[in-house]
């Protein structure tokens, strides 16, 4: 069946923009196909430096023809009504249909020329594309990321008759913009299109260019003994920015191997898009590095090697110059600089948040084991190296240059690896801090802007998180479950705000939600607000996982903020429903929750604990007895935080409960009975709600 090829051929697009230009590509094309009813077998978008392609397998050569039926007024209705909706249609009054009391019109439309359709799509797609940034060129009006130059668009090997602000399609594009040929080149398919691009030194394919570039990087490492050192990110940006990849491998003075690792990787990376190479053996940078060219140079790369090099060289000059600097002021003398750079306009200074951070860390120390005053001291120092000359030049560096210095300083390494690591964890991929006070000095940065943006109003709404608050409880989450500590954390944020709320004047910018309300009151909303934030986040996390969502409100229902007590909660209670007495109590709890609720709307329900009556069945009476010793066995549990001993507590009542519905009328026509059996009803749901809110779970 026919093919339709579109490519969009302009100035270098930006290599962060390709992977979704592609994808907005497909999918605009699939939406307006899917319009126009034109079935397809296969749709696949290719993005790269220069071009946008799109390939579309097994189109038809025309629209089907459609029979629409139009529902029109009612029968009887005023004239002109039916007048307005025959001219609408264009249906004789003859040919309408009378269903229901309803005129119906049946129009039939015949299909379109697919690539008429085509063309209209096109200019749609072109005019319409969602580029984060665009710009117009010349005297037209027409928006694209960079001047479009040609539009290749040819459907079943003909080319599609378009006209886009004076773009006229055709059947021609260019290859690489200085290897081969420099004249156009024609293609009418998608096989003669990818075959000329190849011949005219253009890899089409993200993936095979990304492919292209790691072996040959690491064929010319392996070439002198070494290692690549991989980088997702930068072959992704590396393969964006080349259509013809080559890799060069180049050297740099051994000299420059003084300074930290990361300083070399990070000037390669950010300033020159260079891989690092390491020795096999030891892991420890070698003085060389991979750069990727876009061409094919006719020395094997030996210029190309020299020029970066002095490039790199130049580069790494500075940043030894910056790292010798740097070393000459302590890192607490650095702090006074802080004073003078604004970390929110609602929150105060960069030096007010280490005042915050460093309070925190003091308070969380105990509960995390770690050395309260040593907490306290990485995280007063924990920012100190933003003002510094190499956080300057390489921002990506902060945190690890503060602990180098206070390394070098003497500081002592639990200071030097929380200051280095208190960013973790930056993703939900990434590493968490290591020691208890790095532990501490992480949690303490993020539940600070936790606490800071949600105390002005700044909470994460839909997609939108402009302050990675997200992030941020994320990570808060995941440093306390690995510490396995138990944290009140109402209690810590409400000090927190309380204290900060008197010192920096929060107050003066807090939401309408909190006007009026006294700083305890304001406190409380705030930790309830971010304590109720991180259960979402941890349900998140949870369903990533294969967990069940429901299980966490019915424990968060409780109103417990310590997390680590919060998952083995959770754990426990996920295993008691997976078992044959939990789900049947579940069951039992839900029509005792029924019965409960229909009364309430009666009046007030019965309040005490139920009674042994006189001539009361069997099973009332065994029910009572098991709910006074699931009581006390359940009570003693909970004191000993032995969830799974409370769940088999529970377990206990299953079979009772059974026999009690199975054998007893709650609605008895005698108004003591009635009422004792609902509050033994009350007794089994209130004794049920101290482990979980039951009502919450689902099934």
């Amino acid at each position: 069946m026919p093919q339709l090829l579109l490519e969009l051929l302009s100035e270098e697009i930006p290599a962060r923009m390709q992977g979704a230009a592609a994808r907005d590509l497909e999918r605009l094309a699939r939406e307006g196909l899917t319009a126009a009813e034109l079935p397809f077998e296969r749709m696949r978008a290719f993005a790269g430096p220069r071009r946008l392609t799109l390939v579309v397998d097994g189109l038809p050569a025309a629209q089907g023809d459609r029979v629409e039926e139009r529902k029109g007024p009612r029968i009887g209705a005023p004239e002109a009504a039916l007048a307005g909706f025959l001219r609408s249609t264009g249906v004789a009054r003859g040919d309408l249909v009378e269903r229901d009391g309803v005129y119906f019109a049946t129009l039939r439309h015949a299909g379109r020329p697919t690539s008429e359709i085509i063309a209209e799509m096109v200019e749609s797609i072109v005019r319409g594309f969602p580029w984060p940034k665009s710009m117009v060129w010349g005297v037209g009006k027409l928006r694209w990321v960079r001047p479009l130059q040609r539009i290749l668009c040819v459907f079943d090997r003909h080319v599609v008759p378009l006209d886009i602000d004076g773009i006229v399609a055709a059947d021609l594009s260019d290859g690489h913009r200085f290897m081969g040929e420099v004249r156009p080149f024609r293609a009418r398919d998608f096989d003669e299109y990818r075959e000329a691009l190849a011949g005219h030194f253009v890899v089409l394919d993200a993936e095979a260019r990304k492919a292209r570039i790691l072996e040959a990087a690491r064929a010319v490492c392996a070439a002198r003994g070494l290692e690549l050192v991989d980088d997702a990110g930068l072959l992704d940006e590396v393969a964006g920015l080349t259509e013809w990849p080559n890799a060069i491998l180049g050297d740099m003075d051994d000299a420059f191997l003084e300074l930290p690792p990361e300083v070399i990787r990070t000037s390669m990376r950010v300033n020159q898009r260079y891989f690092a190479v390491r020795q096999p053996i030891t892991g420890a940078l070698a003085p060389h590095f991979v750069v990727v060219a876009n061409i094919e140079a006719a020395d094997g790369g030996a210029l190309i090697a020299a020029g970066n090099a002095r490039v790199l060289s130049a580069r790494l000059s500075d940043a030894r110059f910056f790292w010798e600097q740097d070393q000459k002021v302590r890192l607490e003398d650095r702090l006074e600089k802080l004073k003078g750079v604004t970390f929110h306009a609602k929150l105060g200074t960069m030096y007010e948040r280490v005042e915050r951070i460093e309070a925190l860390a003091w308070e969380l120390a105990s509960s995390l084991g770690a050395d309260a005053d040593r907490a306290a001291l990485a995280g007063r120092l924990a920012k100190a190296d933003l003002a510094c000359g190499m956080v300057g030049e390489f921002p990506e560096l902060q945190g690890v240059m503060g602990g180098y210095y206070a390394r070098l300083e003497g500081l002592g390494d639990d200071v030097a690896d929380a200051v280095s690591q208190h960013y973790k964890p930056l993703g939900p991929s990434d590493t968490l801090p290591g020691a208890p006070i790095a532990a501490a000095v992480a949690l303490a940065d993020k539940l600070d802007t936790l606490i800071g943006f949600f105390a002005i109003g700044e909470v994460p709404t839909g997609s939108r998180d402009p302050y990675a608050l997200r992030r941020a409880a994320l990570g808060v989450i995941r440093i306390i479950l690995d510490a396995q500590r138990s944290i009140g954390l109402k209690a810590l944020i409400a000090k927190a705000f309380v204290r900060n709320e008197e010192n920096y004047g929060w107050s003066r910018h807090a939401p309408k939600a909190r006007a009026g309300m006294t700083a305890a009151e304001a406190a409380s909303h705030v930790a309830g607000e971010i304590t109720g934030f991180l259960a979402e986040r941890l349900k998140v996390m949870l369903r990533e996982q294969g967990a069940r969502h429901d299980l966490v409100d019915a424990v968060f229902a409780l109103g417990d903020d310590d997390l680590v007590r919060v998952m083995r909660r959770i754990e426990a209670l996920e295993r008691f429903l997976a078992s044959e007495d939990g789900a049947n109590l579940l069951a039992g709890q839900k029509r005792a929750g029924n019965i409960l609720a229909a009364e309430a709307k009666k009046g007030p329900l019965p309040e005490g604990a139920p009674q042994a009556l006189p001539g009361a069945p069997f099973e009332e009476a065994a029910l009572i007895q098991a709910l006074v010793a699931a009581q006390a066995k359940v009570a003693t549990e909970l004191a000993a935080e032995d969830f799974a001993g409370a769940m088999l507590a529970l377990a206990g009542l299953r079979a009772p409960v059974d026999a009690f519905f199975d054998k007893v009328l709650v609605n008895s026509d005698e108004p003591g009975e009635r009422a004792n059996r609902l509050k033994l009803l009350g007794g089994v749901r209130a004794l049920m709600q101290q482990v979980a809110d039951f009502s919450q779970v689902s099934g």
